[in-house]
């Protein structure tokens, strides 16, 4: 199969894919049995052209002229490749895990939910393998578009309402600021495509460079900087599945893609490099992962601690970006990853909890793990990582965040960096302390059997990643080389 091949399967596989999960609306296991397929499909796909793109090589797929000199294309570069895989991967996990969720709780409109989820993974392989600006901002709408039934699931109107924050904050955002840098880069620069280096160097004076660099970081809403976050723990009504694909696989995943990508191919580090104007973007960086953090700190209800660690995690990635060393970029490549697996595991362990035990604050946890070791045994692992220790994939990443911040001498990176790891541990420690070391009442037992497979998988994969991470850092080595 050559690339351009490759690139369609990956885009018109999950759109199959959910035309016949509708048709299959009345067989359940049938529809259940599409969606694992359609999911281990797609991520053969997208892994197919791993081996090309390690190599040097970056397979394209033009499909027609949206704007003269501006086509709907697909490009297969390091960043996208890992950012695909990610999606394609977790896909097949979070498929499993849903079957088990939706069924153990009775959810409504579950063909609906199918079809959704398999467009909103088309969705994210178009902004994984974007080739320019144009293609990226309309998959990037895409996607916010497809995931809001999915936030609105119940109903209810908690529901109602947080959906509309939801698409007020996104849509808004990359209206009102995304757009509009799309434009001004087309105007100065003459293209929206991505490019190894970047199409701007000399084209803005350093004022100019701060603002159209500020347009780009608040318009990509789905990255989740403070103010422009609240969209997502709003969106924390949605079925866990939801949750787990907006924290984990696909929203805020494109969101902080999205930021590397415009940092590294539409600005180019060297352009930036040295520009006073952008030395806020460190800063508000960090602000944000100090701030939801601390926020996370007080936080009783277990998703809503979930969801401000996201917003926190999410700047390490920004921050990362932002210090623009090689040792760094590599980093938010590899953070990118290791809080894929490790948030998705956390979100899988609080739904299982949900499921099992009816049980949604951190103050009710007390003694589950005696009765759900397996379930708060892979929590205490995406813990480990999202904290940075080792053996996880966090470790990985923090470890080049932190010699990136080093390397540039950006101490307040290196402090917060720090601060922040102790409040990573101050919120996630005592809900593992509460589980093991408490004493408390329940009948319950583990929840069904394919979350509890799906949770320790990606608890395996948190660990094996430290242990394994050959295959990312390839990537995000060639990302520093781009």
């Amino acid at each position: 199969m050559t690339g351009a091949t490759a690139i369609l399967a990956a885009l018109v596989i999950p759109l199959v894919g959910a035309l016949l999960i509708a048709v299959a609306r009345r067989a359940p296991n049938v529809r259940e049995g599409v969606t694992l397929a359609t999911a281990s499909m797609l991520f053969l796909a997208v892994l197919s052209l791993a081996p090309d793109v390690l190599a040097g090589a970056r397979p394209t797929l033009r499909v027609l002229d949206l704007l003269p000199g501006i086509p709907l294309a697909f490009e297969v570069e390091p960043l996208g490749m890992l950012f695909g895989l990610l999606a394609s991967g977790l896909w097949i996990v979070n498929s499993l895990y849903s079957i088990g969720y939706m069924r153990g709780n009775g959810e409504a409109h579950q063909t609906r939910f199918y079809v959704l989820f398999a467009l909103a993974l088309a969705a994210t392989i178009a902004v994984a393998f974007a080739a320019n600006l144009l293609t990226l901002f309309l998959a990037y709408e895409l996607l916010t578009l497809v995931t809001y039934p999915l936030v609105t699931h119940h109903g209810t109107p908690e529901a109602v309402r947080a959906g509309r924050v939801y698409l007020g904050v996104l849509l808004g955002t990359s209206m009102l600021l995304l757009f509009l840098a799309m434009v001004a880069t087309w105007h100065v620069a003459g293209t929206l495509d991505f490019r190894a280096g970047g199409v701007l160097g000399g084209k803005f004076g350093n004022a100019a460079l701060g603002a159209l660099l500020a347009a780009y970081m608040f318009g990509i809403g789905k990255a989740a900087l403070m103010p422009v976050h609240r969209w997502l723990p709003a969106a924390m009504v949605a079925p866990t599945p939801v949750s787990a694909l907006l924290h984990a696989v696909a929203v805020v995943k494109a969101g902080v893609f999205s930021v590397v990508k415009v940092i590294v191919y539409v600005f180019g580090v060297d352009t930036l490099t040295g520009m006073t104007s952008v030395d806020w973007l460190p800063t508000v960086a960090g602000f944000t992962i100090l701030a939801a953090s601390i926020v996370a700190l007080r936080a009783d209800n277990l998703k809503r601690r979930l969801a401000y660690s996201t917003v926190s995690q999410l700047s390490y990635v920004v921050l990362a970006a932002s210090l623009l060393t090689p040792l760094s970029i590599i980093g938010a490549a590899l953070h990118i990853a290791a809080h894929a697996v490790a948030k998705i595991t956390l979100f899988f362990a609080a739904g299982a909890i949900y499921t099992a035990a009816h049980k949604t604050e951190v103050s009710q946890l007390d003694g589950i793990g005696r009765r759900m070791p397996w379930t708060m045994g892979a929590f205490a692992i995406g813990a480990v990582s999202m904290i940075g220790l080792p053996p996880s994939a966090g470790f990985v990443s923090k470890w080049f965040i932190l010699s990136g911040a080093m390397a540039s001498g950006h101490w307040i990176a290196v402090g917060v960096i720090a601060v922040s790891t102790l409040l990573n541990a101050g919120y996630f420690l005592p809900i593992v302390y509460r589980a093991f070391f408490r004493s408390g009442a329940g009948t319950h037992g583990e929840a069904p059997l394919p979350m509890v497979a799906a949770l320790v998988i990606t608890a395996a994969l948190t660990i094996l990643m430290f242990f394994f991470a050959d295959a990312p850092l390839a990537l995000a080595r060639q990302l520093v080389q781009d």
